[in-house]
């Protein structure tokens, strides 16, 4: 078995009673691009900043390639970071920018400048060699700084909310520039982002944290269709969750679902029996809901129109049963223009028991 490239064995840090990071075990392989996202204060960025150097575990070990890196500084791990703010010199110009590794590291100057405008013509950025940083838009000083960070030509890349700055439009072109180079060099980049967007369109594998805890790893579609708990399913969005107990169970191995909102089936978790009277939620995602006057499948509820919100090629119906739960139905626009709903109209929400998930318990 190929041995991975970073090993987080039993990681923990702590600032004084306040643990930023519990018992975390993780392994990153060579070339992968893994994205680890949570929300503010969720252990994201304590975790970057240990593989960086920049701040030492108190418990457990991280290796690379094989190599025990507790101890070592940051400037001995050959781990660069992409800083949100890019850390850019203002007192050096684009090509001095890029090549400054490189000249601490002592090599000498007309290699290392043959090496920076390599890099900087690799990333589209030959025509502003000599100009002033100040001089360059979001999107070049990005480039800038993937090229300072790739000119050393390292193992690993690590990337701290590096579009968090950039609009809408320019961030989806450097999410292309971002898995383009990656694919290309076959260099593991480890990438922390609050954006499920950024993280689900780039990386092989996506690691969710809550409050220093790893709540689930694993590739975007496996996160997507099988949250591990109720936490991830709230955090990637899209999902409706109903609370209920366990009834018991079908002769194909559906759960039954008992709850004041009415009687369901459901698929079970992977990895955990459950147990008759077992306080359970389901996941439902707003995609595999349908809609209509009639019912046609055996889970169904019925609900009034409360919203709409319409999200690019698709439209949000926002819906509320008689027993005051409140469901999210996600539907393209010509399928909705179809349905005709209005505001306050009876509609059937109906769903395939494949398509609920019980929850595995927190």
């Amino acid at each position: 078995m190929t041995q991975p490239l970073v090993v987080f064995d039993n990681v923990v840090k702590h600032f004084g009673e306040f643990v930023a990071v519990e018992r975390m075990n993780l392994n990153i392989n060579k070339g992968e691009f893994v994205a680890i996202m949570g929300s503010s204060g969720c252990g994201k960025t304590t975790t970057l900043r240990m593989l960086a150097g920049l701040e030492k575990p108190s418990e457990g070990e991280i290796r690379l390639n094989g190599e025990r890196i507790n101890d070592l500084h940051s400037w001995e791990r050959d781990t660069p970071l992409v800083w949100q703010n890019l850390a850019l010199f203002p007192f050096l110009n684009v090509v001095e920018n890029v090549e400054f590794g490189l000249k601490m590291r002592g090599m000498a100057k007309a290699e290392r400048r043959q090496k920076a405008l390599h890099w900087l013509e690799r990333l589209g950025l030959s025509e502003f060699a000599t100009r002033d940083i100040s001089q360059l838009s979001g999107g070049q000083r990005q480039r800038v700084a993937l090229a300072r960070s790739l000119v050393t030509e390292p193992p690993i890349l690590l990337l701290d909310e590096p579009l968090s700055a950039l609009d809408a439009h320019l961030s989806v072109r450097m999410q292309g520039v971002l898995t383009g180079l990656q694919k290309d060099l076959g260099i593991t980049f480890v990438y922390v982002t609050h954006s499920q967007s950024e993280a689900f369109a780039m990386a092989d594998r996506v690691v969710i944290m809550s409050r220093g805890r790893v709540e689930q790893v694993g590739t975007p579609q496996e996160v997507f269709r099988e949250p591990r708990n109720r936490f991830v399913a709230e955090f990637i969005g899209g999902k409706n969750i109903l609370a209920g107990s366990v009834a018991g169970f079908d002769e194909s191995g559906l759960v039954r679902i008992h709850s004041e909102h009415g009687a369901f089936l459901a698929r079970p978790p992977m990895e955990r029996t459950l147990t008759r009277g077992e306080q359970v939620s389901v996941c439902l995602g707003a995609e595999h809901v349908q809609l209509g006057l009639r019912p046609e499948l055996p889970n169904r509820l019925e609900c009034r129109v409360v919203g709409e919100e319409f999200i690019g090629s698709m439209v949000n119906v926002h819906l509320e049963s008689a027993s005051g739960l409140e469901l999210q139905v996600q539907k393209p626009h010509a399928e909705y223009d179809c349905l005709a709903l209005q505001g306050g109209q009876k509609v059937f929400a109906a769903w395939d028991s494949a398509n609920a998930l019980v929850l595995r318990g927190e």
